[in-house]
């Protein structure tokens, strides 16, 4: 069956009696129908283990982070721990463009699948109008007579929309046609915006306030910056927000609560959902498993060097999702021969594991297990080749699950009982870098320790931009670096573990309200497209609202 036919066949709890499994009471929640809810109690101090599930540089043979993250918690559920899920929110972007949803796969899956795929109780709805508003307000001013002197060719923040549409990269747009006032524009993915950076990082209403304020939003025609606050935006752009920045209660299929909340992509924004969510799922459970998008060379770097240095959150252990069709593809097997064995091959693409798994353990010191997602093409002699090997090179436990095709029932009940035990462990987190770093130098940290790249080069853009950043007194905020997500290079193609590899910085982007640095690699774009066949066209709708294609 498809992910949405078992989705239909599963009859969902009522929302009121997740809400309660997590000891919320009435007044502490808000209803959307039946299955859909918005926390609206503010967190109190956490209590509960922290578990992140990141994986390998993603292929087109797919790894199943958000399944494996789904079944891990439900399996935690079921021998018997208070448990809570911590996820980002979908982007239509990928929905209708090559990946479709994201509320996972088979048994494994969060709901209601439609709702959270379809515009999600309105947040990024809310983000997007938000942004939007600022860049009008932007605009506006300039047509009003300018005040503030911006320089119409300094404006540093662009619209967005929650759409892949590759003509919107570069606009030209005109703010006062009888006086020729035109200007360059070019609209990034909402979630690649600054706005949902700061929703996800906000520690409350008053917080997200101040951090919107502080967007520099354009420089003046004396090079000197010019702040949302400036313009007295911050308000109207949190009042749209006010009901966005309360994070979003559903349920597995199986009941374990779920926490969605936020949207960011990993390959071109910080790839972790908000600050608010997980702490809040962590005041109300005893083990909250959360996910950080692509690779752990993109999501869980910045997890851990950014989210958690300002939030001062800890992961107590780390799950690294891998799968053999994946690894196999990483060691040079073609696409349609990923059901044969190939044990050389496997070997090879065991790289990439080795890598990221090297990473978690020896740059941040953190407990890290491995979650084999099993197809049913996986070889026994496969599954065996990747436990042993990982034993043997890393001293790390590997664990096949089939939780796509069980849910938490099956074998994720033996990785959820190694979790908990992982989570007993002492570890001595470390960042890769530190903040008091030049911005080379933590660009440079990340990419020799986390990408095993030799050297790192600035062209003239990034170096100009560098030049500002540092006379705007902005130098010491943590990077997070665009790249490829398909490789620990900013090389789509450099697959497996590539070696004497240079990054190379385009240009960088201060986020002066989210608190960090863009630096933007390779061909890496804030705006995707759709692909030649796009989801959308595979998805119908019948006369009585009944959806299919949709997964």
């Amino acid at each position: 069956m498809t992910d949405i036919e078992i989705q239909n066949m599963t009859e969902l709890k009522n929302i009121k009696e997740v809400a309660k499994e997590l000891g919320l009471k009435e007044g502490e929640y808000e209803t959307f129908g039946k299955y859909r809810a918005k926390i609206v109690i503010p967190y109190s101090s956490s209590k509960g283990k922290l578990i992140l599930v990141t994986a390998i540089n993603p292929t087109k043979a797919g790894e199943g982070k958000t399944t494996v993250s789904i079944g891990l918690a439900d399996a935690l559920r079921g021998i018997g721990k208070k448990t809570c899920l911590a996820l980002r929110e979908p982007s239509l972007g990928p929905v209708f463009g090559a990946k479709g949803g994201a509320t996972g796969g088979g048994y494994s899956q969060v709901a209601p699948m439609i709702d959270i795929n379809l515009h999600f109780n309105g947040d990024f709805h809310a983000i997007t109008s938000a942004n939007n508003l600022l860049c009008s307000m932007i605009d506006n001013h300039i047509f009003q007579g300018n005040e503030l002197e911006i320089d119409v060719n300094k404006v540093l923040f662009n619209r967005c929309l929650d759409l892949n549409d590759r003509a919107l990269r570069d606009v030209t747009i005109t703010i006062d046609s009888k006086k020729n006032i035109v200007r360059k524009e070019k609209f990034n993915i909402t979630p690649a915006s600054e706005v949902m950076a700061i929703l996800c990082l906000a520690e409350n209403l008053a917080d997200l306030k101040e951090r919107l304020g502080n967007i520099i939003v354009a420089l003046n025609i004396h090079g000197e910056p010019v702040y949302a606050r400036d313009l007295s935006a911050q308000d109207a752009m949190a009042i749209l927000l006010k009901d966005a920045i309360k994070p979003n209660l559903v349920q597995t299929l199986s009941g374990t609560p779920a926490i969605i909340h936020g949207g960011p992509f990993a390959n071109i924004a910080h790839g972790c959902n908000s600050i608010i969510a997980t702490k809040t799922a962590l005041s109300l459970a005893d083990y909250v498993v959360t996910e950080a998008g692509f690779g752990a060379d993109l999501g869980a770097e910045k997890f851990l060097d950014m989210k958690c240095r300002i939030s001062h959150l800890r992961p107590d252990a780390v799950v690294m999702v891998a799968t053999v069709r994946a690894l196999k593809l990483h060691g040079g097997v073609e696409e349609d021969k990923l059901e044969i064995e190939n044990i050389d091959a496997l070997n090879i693409g065991l790289e990439n594991l080795k890598k990221h798994i090297e990473n978690i353990k020896n740059v941040y010191r953190l407990p890290v297990i491995v979650a084999i997602n099993q197809f049913s093409t996986d070889t026994q002699a496969e599954l065996e080749v990747i436990q042993r090997e990982i034993e043997r090179c890393c001293d790390v436990k590997a664990i096949p699950v089939d939780v796509w095709a069980r849910g938490g029932s099956g074998m994720a009940k033996e990785l959820a009982s190694k979790v908990c035990d992982l989570c007993e462990e002492k570890s001595n987190f470390e960042f890769c870098y530190d903040l008091s770093d030049s911005i080379p130098d933590k660009i440079k940290a990340v990419a020799t320790k986390i990408y095993g790249a030799s050297d790192v080069i600035f062209n003239e853009k990034a170096v100009k931009d560098m030049e500002d950043i540092i006379r705007l007194n902005q130098a010491g905020l943590p990077v997070i670096i665009a790249k490829t997500q398909y490789s620990l290079s900013d090389n789509a193609k450099r697959l497996g573990r590539p070696k004497d590899f240079v990054i190379t910085v385009k240009e960088l982007q201060l986020r002066s309200g989210a608190g960090f640095i863009v630096a933007i690699c390779g061909t890496t774009l804030l705006m995707p497209g759709l692909p030649k066949t796009p989801a959308s066209v595979r998805m119908k709708i019948d006369k009585e609202g009944n959806i299919t294609g949709l997964s």
